[in-house]
């Protein structure tokens, strides 16, 4: 996938604003795609000149004026023909797995934090998850029916929630187990 992609799509759901986009890219699709906000302006500059945008000036009281981006009909056609193209299922490349295994070379012991580290971000993550859950799809005040974008949203989420679930419990055989190869006695 390239960025133009994730933007398409971003785009579609909201037009926004450059900066819009970029907080966007923070707060949701950027657990599954990130981008810099250099990245993202410097994208959004190209699609505009290649015509798969439509730019508006939106005037600001007391701030100047915004540019606010929607998807043209081409951007459009760019991203169905992207969406009927097969992909490669991914791979993983992971440090911390590589870095576990290491650790068999020198003291398992010595990951305790940087796993803690990891744990604590996933946790973290997960709990984030799982409150856009309850905010937008589930909870008192979400939407019933979901549109079939919302839909898609949320079986993502839901995707997301999976996978940070599954990490966390590998971290914790993880820990569990540097502690025990470690002689630390496991956390209750």
């Amino acid at each position: 996938m390239a960025l133009e992609h994730a933007i398409l799509v971003s785009l579609l759901e909201k037009p926004g604003s450059g900066y819009e986009l970029a907080r966007r890219f923070e707060r949701s699709i950027g657990y599954f795609w990130t981008a810099s906000h250099q990245q993202i302006y410097r994208v959004l500059k190209r699609m505009e000149g290649d015509g798969l945008l439509d730019v508006r000036d939106v005037p600001q009281e007391r701030r100047p004026d915004k540019r606010e981006y929607s998807v043209a009909d081409p951007g459009r056609a760019v991203l169905s023909a992207w969406l009927h193209e097969p992909i490669e299922p991914e791979s993983i490349r992971h440090d911390l797995a590589v870095k576990i295994r290491g650790a068999a070379f020198d003291d398992p012991a010595a990951l305790l934090r940087e796993v803690e580290r990891h744990h604590a971000a996933h946790s973290d993550r997960l709990t984030h998850y799982l409150a856009g859950e309850l905010r937008d799809f589930t909870g008192p005040g979400a939407p019933a029916p979901l549109d079939p974008g919302q839909e898609l949203q949320h079986v993502v989420l839901r995707g997301g929630i999976a996978y940070e679930r599954m990490t966390v419990a590998w971290l914790d055989d993880v820990l569990a187990t540097l502690r025990r190869l470690g002689g630390t006695p496991p956390r209750a």
